[in-house]
């Protein structure tokens, strides 16, 4: 049964893409960026759109369909903050809420904060934290990640 399965998906070779397509989870993919500096304090967000109690965090977003994750992680700072970032190693990859992953990556602020200009629809505020300091109403799961680039 085995063998007579095989042999069909080969014969069918050009329906297997539209079959995988239609049996398979399709799922957004959301990218984090661990924004540094150079001397180790982190960027972050108070964000418009997250829960009062946790507005702070890390830039994220979600990529665009064929958008390399390395490439969403630079457009959504430079978007929410007019920043540039030169991103690094990849720090995780986690299964997220329902049809989502989650990527993970490191960053450095390049310039610092000159040329702040925050997309008021996203972001209320954006400043520099020592990470040691970091302000009330941050995720777990983000301080969880400043651990990881600490390593």
């Amino acid at each position: 049964m085995n063998a007579l399965l095989a042999r069909v998906w080969r014969l069918a070779k050009p329906l297997q893409w539209r079959f995988l397509w239609t049996v398979n989870a399709k799922f957004m993919c959301g990218i984090t960026g661990v924004v540094r500096t150079e001397d180790g304090q982190v960027l972050l967000l108070r964000h418009r759109l997250w829960p009062t109690e946790r507005p702070w965090g890390f830039p994220t977003g979600y990529a665009h369909k064929g958008e390399r994750h390395e490439d969403t992680i630079a457009r959504e700072v430079r978007e929410e903050t007019g920043l540039t970032v030169e991103v690094g190693r990849l720090l995780k990859v986690n299964s997220g809420f329902k049809l989502r992953i989650e990527v993970y990556y490191e960053a450095t602020l390049v310039g610092g904060l000159e040329g702040l200009r925050l997309d008021p629809r996203e972001v209320l505020e954006a400043r520099l934290f020592a990470p040691d300091e970091l302000p009330a109403g941050m995720p777990d799961g983000h301080k969880e990640l400043l651990r990881l680039v600490s390593r």
